[in-house]
């Protein structure tokens, strides 16, 4: 059943990193990968503030969090495109962009993902404050 849940997950992460790629291009039109970059560090938002926020809980089924983590965020985000993309920048000669996608990806992703741990700790902590 766990298999069926990661699968729907997954195609609402496909289908929303289609939509935010093609927002992105038709927005700014890039001759750099800013669609990839955009859904890679989005994706590391999310999963830092999903797991902040309702990982190693206890009251969610294991079924809903590999639906959102594995499958929705899983597919969401890509290794692979950013991977080729990286290699057609250094291919094409465009070394600083090639240089400036690696680098903005990882640190961005890493940088997000913490900001996204921060944000799922600091709504835990405002949740409580309320009641």
């Amino acid at each position: 059943m766990i298999y069926l849940f990661i699968g729907i997950g997954g195609i609402i992460g496909s289908l929303l990193r289609y939509l935010v790629s093609v927002l992105t291009v038709n927005m700014f039109q890039p001759d750099f990968p800013v669609a990839t970059l955009t859904v890679n560090v989005t994706g590391s938002f999310l999963l830092g503030w999903f797991s902040s926020k309702f990982l190693n809980k206890d009251k969610y089924p294991d079924y809903i969090i590999s639906m959102i983590s594995t499958g929705l965020i899983g597919s969401y985000t890509t290794f692979s495109t950013f991977s080729i993309e990286s290699i057609q920048l250094f291919d094409s000669n465009r070394y600083a962009a090639g240089f400036g996608y690696v680098m903005l990806s990882f640190f961005g992703g890493l940088l997000f993902v913490k900001l996204g741990l921060w944000m799922g700790l600091l709504s835990k902590k405002e949740v409580k404050k309320i009641r």
